[in-house]
């Protein structure tokens, strides 16, 4: 069995967990990850061809530390792989003053000396005439933010940590897992494995894997969609910005992105927006991720608001999952009552791509040190049990 032995077994390739094979592996760990479907894949939470990156975190400003990290792990994996995955484009926030969008992301800047300029309504008209917003919003505009490249980046981890030596099995379905004398067993739908430590790090599987958390755990549906546009240049990456926008009605936040048509991204053609607000609650095993005519009328009614008279047709749609928390923040650390040999990194309500990377980091200090310097406390699993 010792052909089955490892010293660590990463439950989930996906955005936290293929950055936790790598940078496992680049420590010299015989390292083990399972992953149910392909990767990357479309039945989970990364799917969709990009995602926004941006330090004033107006969710809650003890994340911008782990954001400075973030950013500099981003640059470490484009020098390791002389592949490009981080896009500056510059990120417009856009609310009335009292809506926590706004001031959580004034809030984060004051506190970390975050550069993010005002705007007026008659400024974002000249600098960016698609978008239609009412006079009593705020706008601000934050340059040094922009997108990531998941469904690129998933991959480059998975293959360095191979290069390192790491075991990556796709198409390997969990079955259970407990723990037995000083490690932990993993019975998978292929075979039976052994490990000092273990990181789950499944998504929306995490009720499943963890029962005891399922009751505050919501998976809810999101739509995106991708546009044709009437005038395809004023959508370019570099005459157009990511952007987030929440509604007055206090509740609905959307956001988007520019066109990367001339971008290493794959998907589908023409600028993308989605729906961050609280989708269709669903499930780990439902198969609802056909997007239907009532997803494209919530993006269409939402550019008739405030991108008006800019689309000729709609591309593409899609659906992603989130797994949210009670209160929308990560569960990150050791799981309470297993003596430090089983971390969870997951269950990012639908905020925790711009992670991974610091993540992976996270999740390697964790195994080998049993602690890690980085600011996580807020994040404990033992909050939710």
């Amino acid at each position: 069995m010792n052909g089955n032995h490892f010293d660590v077994i990463v439950i989930g390739v996906g955005s936290m967990g293929s950055s936790a094979c790598y940078q496992l592996a680049k420590s010299g760990l015989k390292v083990l990850g399972l992953e149910q479907f392909n990767i990357p894949h479309e039945k989970g939470s990364h799917g969709g061809q990009s995602r926004i990156i941006r330090k004033a975190y107006f969710e809650h400003p003890d994340y911008v530390p782990l954001l400075e990290r973030a950013y500099a792990s981003w640059q470490e994996l484009e020098e390791v792989t002389g592949e490009k995955v981080y896009h500056e484009t510059g990120l417009l926030y856009i609310g009335l003053p009292d809506n926590p969008l706004i001031t959580g992301v004034r809030q984060s800047a004051s506190l970390y000396s975050i550069p993010v300029e005002s705007l007026t309504v008659a400024e974002l008209k000249k600098s960016y005439p698609v978008f239609s917003v009412p006079e009593e919003m705020d706008i601000l505009f934050e340059q040094a933010a922009g997108l990531l490249l998941p469904e690129k980046i998933i991959p480059l981890y998975a293959a360095l940590a191979r290069q390192l030596g790491a075991e990556i099995h796709e198409g390997e379905t969990l079955i259970d897992w407990q723990l037995e004398g000083d490690g932990v067993v993993v019975n998978t739908s292929k075979a039976t494995y052994r490990a000092d430590r273990l990181v789950l790090s499944a998504g929306a599987g995490m009720g499943r894997l963890l029962p005891v958390l399922n009751q505050h755990l919501t998976v809810t549906r999101q739509v995106m969609g991708w546009m044709t546009a009437l005038d395809p240049a004023a959508f370019r990456k570099d005459a157009f910005p990511c952007w987030t926008l929440a509604e007055p009605d206090g509740h609905s936040i959307f956001y988007g992105f520019p066109a990367l048509d001339d971008v290493d991204a794959g998907g589908p053609k023409g600028f993308k927006l989605a729906y961050h607000g609280h989708g269709e609650e669903t499930s780990y095993d439902d198969t609802d991720r056909i997007p239907d005519a009532k997803d494209e009328q919530l993006l269409r009614d939402f550019i008739n608001r405030y991108l008006p008279g800019t689309v000729a047709a709609t591309s593409a749609l899609k659906t992603c999952r989130y797994t949210n928390t009670p209160d929308e923040h990560f569960m990150l650390g050791h799981l309470p009552g297993y003596d430090g040999k089983v971390s969870v990194a997951s269950c990012c309500s639908g905020h925790g791509f711009k992670f991974s990377s610091v993540v992976g980091e996270i999740l390697r200090d964790l195994t080998l040190h049993g602690q890690t310097e980085m600011p996580v406390g807020f994040l404990g699993v033992e909050r939710l049990i």
